[in-house]
């Protein structure tokens, strides 16, 4: 694993050179290979690199592009109300995730198929993204995914991350028919649960993190 990190670079999008790269992924994946999208531009506006409440991170593979993940910070949560979500975690308090947490919100996942085998892509696009939300002081995080994706993240999220699903809906932004799974981690729990196990992917999610955020978390 070690060997194989080495070759695996995730960075936030900064530059131009970068969302052509981005594009190019969703490109091959959310339009040609999914048609989830008719137009890969759309997803990623030049404006997006430069915005504040918005961060693109690109993976790659000993150089080239090979899969990009978006973080929206304080989304507009109540917009997923609108979505018509059927609630399936009665133990949740949707009131107060809503009003007493800080929320962001990860979705545009895509790996380009000859890599899809390789779980390290998603352990560094979820390393990148996840660094920048604690430094934030971002506390949990949503996202959606696709019930009937073959090459969905779901196991990945609920198995490894702690990911607990929370709803359903039938609608959203992207031209799917698929019913979408509504997923909230806690970013404390999750540290704490993944430090418990001795999970290998806790030493690779922070091994960036200064001793500072290490505290706040253990505790």
């Amino acid at each position: 694993m070690a060997d194989e990190s080495k070759r695996i670079r995730a960075a936030r999008i900064f530059t131009e050179t970068g969302r052509r790269a981005a594009l190019a992924v969703l490109a091959a994946t959310y339009q040609g290979e999914k048609g989830w999208v008719s137009d890969p531009e759309a997803q990623i506006p030049r404006s997006d690199v430069r915005r504040r409440d918005i961060a693109w991170y690109i993976v790659r593979v000993d150089g080239q592009p090979a899969g990009v993940l978006r973080t929206l910070f304080d989304p507009p949560v109540k917009q997923y109300l609108e979505y018509g979500l059927k609630f399936t975690n009665p133990s949740m308090d949707i009131e107060r995730l809503l009003s007493g947490t800080r929320i962001a919100e990860v979705g545009r996942f895509a790996v380009l198929p000859e890599h899809r085998g390789n779980l390290m892509l998603a352990a560094a696009l979820m390393r990148a993204s996840t660094r920048e939300m604690v430094l934030r002081g971002y506390t949990h995080v949503i996202t959606d995914v696709f019930e009937d994706d073959p090459h969905s993240p779901l196991g990945f999220h609920t198995r490894v991350m702690g990911f607990q699903q929370i709803a359903t809906h039938d609608h959203g932004e992207l031209n799917c028919g698929s019913r979408r799974i509504t997923l909230v981690l806690d970013l404390k729990s999750s540290y704490q649960r993944l430090k418990t196990r001795g999970n290998w992917f806790y030493r690779y999610l922070t091994a960036q993190w200064p001793e500072t955020l290490h505290r706040r978390f253990a505790t």
